[in-house]
């Protein structure tokens, strides 16, 4: 029988020579089946940033959060408790700094929240949160913190200031998922590689996987000369998924409603005129159309008339629509809830006003590198917004992005978004080919080799190039391969040799993103998109050496003056 709720497993282990002193906390609470229905089962670990009354600044960020977000009121969703608790935390740790001789209560912390088929990931600090799925191995947080002078220093802490910035991401999860809760200390001693080895040696028993990861890091850490006494390692694995949501508001994979007939201008369906046919394609209808129950402009998608009502194809329309559900960002387009119940199988989302990236490069071919490179890294950040739901867009093209009036940059089109899935790759990549290949495509498709994000990589790498450019990378579109032998005989061109105005630090990070081999870009798209930005931010600090000194000089003896070294 399917499971109600997520079911998790979990181990732990820490290494302290004197557990009264320790800087480290973490629990993981798993509660009654009330509220685990409406709140989800925790994990989280927290690490004092001072040296001053380590144990009380990371007990009390771990026992005041569990005490505080079981209590919420049950009408709050998850995000808004988890918020509203931590500033809470943070204001009572800020205040407190008058009252603790020497210092305060400063602490990293990585919180875990594990509801249904997602996992709510809250984090501030230098705590750190990894995922192992398969034998990918990935960072999940950010580290908050700076490195001046040879010393680190908090970017971002719990009780730093009255009010607190946390990062948060929602993360779709996978049955056997395993995610390892550590602390900034073990920096140094294990690589990812070490990190898979020795939990897969017996993942079975998740308190003997922290233990082989806490001995082996101290081992290493003596090894190399510094303390290996201050190391906390917790693992939780994703043991069973909660059963799909098929209440009301969640839509159905399954959906018995007829198509809409064919729309002109003019008619009107369930309170909805068209005012403008946007799309007729084999695979659906998109109308602009207005709402006569909200007094607003509306997108509606239909599944084309002329395809077959099979089971599959509703599904799979059927499922575009709890993607962009699921999605939150402000560079994708949003799913809007019907007024009235529908009658016919259709979905409705925000209209945008703007037009497609195609058409703005024709009023814009001269528009300078930054702004070519600001569209690609907003373009990026929703990408990222799917990454975190582990779907791939597969259709990152210029006729399926928006810029708005303002300059703003919206995704659209969801017709082959698919959650990625390991084993499922080339189905995956066979839902592309049934809505049809673009000219920004990975060659991994016409192929028929395995796809996933860096796929999604390519073609955001691709449309930057041709909106600096105007031009595609290799010359041709790579729908046009048939085989590996001619993908072998393609050759990289520079986009300096087209746009002079193009950096070569730019021209390389993007060649490496276009690389024809999947595994030879880079790893992450997070990774791509640091390369655009750090690029630019080199040139300018390079163009305001002595600024940049001077502002590093200052910070440096602020905080040498203010904070104390870890």
């Amino acid at each position: 029988m399917p499971a109600l709720s997520t079911l998790l497993s979990y181990g732990q282990a820490f290494v302290a020579p004197d557990r009264r002193y320790h800087r480290s906390c973490m629990s993981v609470m798993v509660p009654s089946a009330e509220l685990l229905a409406s709140r989800g089962a925790c994990a989280l670990i927290s690490d004092a940033t001072r040296h001053n009354a380590p144990t009380q600044s990371g007990d009390v960020t771990v026992r005041g959060f569990l005490a505080d977000y079981f209590a919420t009121p049950q009408r709050w969703g998850i995000q808004q408790s988890a918020s509203r608790v931590l500033q809470a935390l943070n204001r009572w740790c800020f205040s407190q700094r008058r009252q603790v001789s020497d210092g305060g209560y400063l602490s990293s912390a990585s919180i875990m929240i594990y509801a249904g088929r997602e996992a709510h990931l809250f984090h501030v600090g230098d705590t750190r949160v990894f995922r192992l799925r398969g034998a990918e191995f990935e960072q999940l947080t950010n580290d908050h913190s700076m490195d001046i002078g040879g010393y680190r220093y908090p970017a971002k802490a719990l009780g730093m200031s009255n009010e607190l910035e946390f990062d948060y991401t929602c993360i779709t999860l996978s049955q056997g998922d395993i995610f390892l809760f550590t602390t900034q200390a073990v920096e140094g001693t294990l690589m990812p590689s070490d990190y898979v080895s020795l939990i897969r040696q017996g993942a079975s028993d998740l308190d003997g996987a922290c233990e082989r990861l806490a001995e082996t890091a101290r081992q290493r850490a003596q090894d190399r000369g510094y303390g290996g006494d201050q190391f906390c390692f917790q693992l939780v694995r994703i043991d069973e998924l909660a059963e799909l949501e098929s209440e009301q508001g969640a839509a159905p994979l399954i959906d018995d409603r007829p198509m809409p007939p064919e729309l002109n201008v003019g008619d009107v369906i369930e309170g909805l005129e068209v005012l403008e046919v946007l799309s007729r394609t084999h695979y659906s209808r998109v109308y602009r159309v207005w709402d006569t129950l909200g007094e607003c402009e509306l997108v509606m998608k239909a599944p084309s008339p002329e395809r077959l009502n099979t089971s599959a194809q509703v599904e799979s329309f059927l499922r575009q629509q709890l993607f962009i559900r699921a999605v939150r960002s402000p560079f994708v387009v949003k799913s809007v809830k019907p007024l009235s119940s529908r009658k016919h199988l259709y979905y409705l989302m925000e209209y945008i006003k703007g037009i497609s990236l195609s058409q703005w490069r024709e009023h814009h071919s001269g528009a300078d590198v930054a702004r070519c490179l600001s569209i690609g890294q907003n373009l990026g950040k929703g990408l990222q917004a799917l990454g975190q739901r582990d779907l791939v867009h597969q259709q990152v093209c210029p006729e399926n992005v928006i810029v708005t009036p303002d300059g703003g940059v919206v995704l659209i089109d969801f017709s082959a978004c698919h959650p990625r899935e390991l084993g499922r790759e080339r189905q995956v990549s066979e839902l592309l080919r049934q809505v049809g290949m673009h000219e920004h495509s990975a060659p991994e498709y016409a192929l028929g080799d395995e796809v996933g994000r860096r796929s999604d990589q390519y073609s955001l790498a691709s449309t930057l190039y041709w909106l600096l450019t105007g031009y595609l990378p290799y010359g041709q579109s790579m729908r046009e391969l048939i085989s590996h032998t001619d993908l072998e005989q393609l050759t990289y061109r520079s986009a300096c040799s087209f746009n002079s105005d193009v950096p070569e630090w730019l021209d390389n990070v993007l060649q490496r993103a276009l690389a024809l081999g999947r595994e030879q870009r880079y790893r992450r798209l997070s990774d791509f998109l640091d390369a655009l930005q750090s690029g630019d931010k080199s040139r300018r600090w390079y163009g305001a050496g002595w600024l940049w000194q001077g502002v590093s000089i200052s910070l440096l003896a602020l905080s040498s003056a203010v904070w104390l070294v870890r």
